[in-house]
């Protein structure tokens, strides 16, 4: 399962982390966002204890999206160290992710 983070949690849950985390940003109305979200709540279940998964929703979120140049949706970020790693936009299959988080 993958876990929530909003623009007042972000710091905490994504920048503080000592494991990778990878974010995925959303909206409820994307269709591309909805096919994505079953494999991403999947690589949480898998990756639990060696990395973070969350999502985020953009619509609700503006402020974070905005600051890492989300223009396009499904948008996956893996941070380490509080930092971008790696950005992959749209659809991807569930082991590019987990091949990113480098687990």
């Amino acid at each position: 399962m993958s876990l929530q983070t909003t623009d007042a949690t972000f710091e905490n849950d994504v920048i503080k982390s000592e494991e990778p985390v990878l974010v995925d940003f959303w909206a409820p109305w994307c269709g591309p966002c909805r096919m994505v979200g079953p494999a991403i709540d999947k690589l949480g279940e898998e990756v639990d204890g060696k990395a973070r998964v969350f999502k985020m929703n953009v619509d609700e979120n503006p402020a974070t999206a905005t600051k890492y140049g989300i223009t396009g949706i499904p948008t996956v970020i893996i941070f380490r160290s509080g930092k971008v790693e790696t950005q992959l936009m749209g659809v991807q299959q569930k082991n590019v992710y987990k091949n990113a988080l480098g687990i």
